[in-house]
């Protein structure tokens, strides 16, 4: 008889589990509960924290460490996938919010240029596909760090010959914002404040992206401002569009293509997905929607995990089979956000499903 399957694909619990040790707690729960199934583990980012770990699970290859710049310049160690003549790069490995202090965040001050410096290190080892995850930065500078350390490595310092410089090197952008690149639903006004900027920092970031978009249609003769994705990464997805002719994907999209997921799920009986907080806006092209909507499509029930739950029955109605909260009412949330604590209530809560 066949062993029941079970397809543990579960985001990190931000500043608590990466994926994969979300996953294991989860593979533990179903484990102990019951010997006889088989469990597949699946890392899984959409494009921030884990996208390069992710990748490395689905399709091996290199970890190359290399120093770049931090956003506030400084040095410090970052790594990205090499396979062949392909790189997998996590931004937030150079230009993240996690490499500051809460007291350092200045997105006014904050630069993408260790970003750059990281493309171009691959560039050298002889990288020329590109699968750039644009999650967790600390800047909105445009993407104007990041282009003027290409420019350094490899034009001379003049931004506008990029184009032609690497005109043989593919990107491929992955982000489930859909913002533009200013305006009101711009980078600025949207995802600033989360990295620090206060009313007047966002007007005079909006501001500079404004110009620097302008100078650029004119130098260029197109304008990638509004194409939706541009406000990714505080405006890092207009640079890659603009300047390096990305293509642009979801990064769960992405991710799930890259290792067969579809595949993957022939003979499952069930899949457990799961983030630190769902709501309605898991519904708007985050992973675990990805995931279910995946899985639905082959009638494989997806439930849903997370440290926080609210609107539930929106997420049922959507098409998750369960929604379950990991913490006990009334936990507080410096006791849920320890890390055993957390792969604890994960255990304990996949093993009611087998219950």
């Amino acid at each position: 008889m066949m062993k029941k399957k079970i397809v543990v694909a579960i985001d990190s619990f931000k500043g608590c589990l990466s994926s994969t040790e979300a996953n294991e707690a989860a593979r533990r729960g179903l484990a102990d509960k019951c010997a006889d199934i088989e469990i597949l583990q699946i890392p899984v980012s959409d494009g921030g924290e884990g996208w390069t770990e992710a990748f490395y699970a689905a399709i091996g290859g290199q970890l190359i460490e290399t120093e770049v710049s931090d956003p506030l310049m400084r040095r410090v160690k970052a790594n990205y996938l090499q396979k062949d003549r392909l790189a997998v790069i996590e931004i937030a490995q150079a230009s993240g919010l996690t490499l500051l202090k809460p007291e350092e965040r200045n997105p006014l001050m904050a630069t993408t240029y260790g970003t750059g410096e990281l493309i171009a290190d691959a560039i050298r080892k002889g990288c020329r596909e590109f699968i750039i995850g644009l999650g967790g930065s600390a800047t909105s500078d445009a993407g104007r760090g990041m282009l003027q350390a290409l420019a350094d490595a490899f034009c001379n310092g003049n931004v506008l010959k990029i184009n032609d410089v690497l005109k043989d090197m593919h990107f491929c952008i992955a982000t489930d914002v859909n913002n533009p690149l200013c305006g009101p639903l711009g980078a600025a006004h949207v995802f600033a404040p989360q990295k620090g900027a206060t009313l007047e920092m966002v007007e005079v970031l909006d501001q500079r992206a404004r110009e620097f978009a302008r100078e650029s249609a004119i130098a260029l003769g197109y304008d990638c401002a509004e194409v939706p994705g541009a406000g990714a990464a505080g405006g890092l997805g207009y640079a890659f569009m603009q300047f390096l002719h990305a293509e642009r994907r979801q990064g769960i999209d992405l991710l799930l293509d890259t290792i067969g997921f579809d595949q993957l799920l022939q003979n499952a009986c069930m899949v457990i997905t799961g983030e630190g907080s769902a709501d309605r806006q898991t519904l708007m092209g985050k992973l675990p929607s990805g995931i279910m909507q995946r899985a639905k499509s082959q009638g494989v029930p997806t439930v849903l995990v997370a440290g926080k739950v609210a609107d539930r029955d929106a997420l049922l109605s959507a098409g998750f089979s369960q929604v379950w909260c990991i913490n006990p009412p009334g936990i507080p949330l410096e006791v849920a956000l320890r890390k055993e604590e957390a792969e604890k209530n994960i255990a304990v809560t996949v093993a009611r499903l087998l219950s």
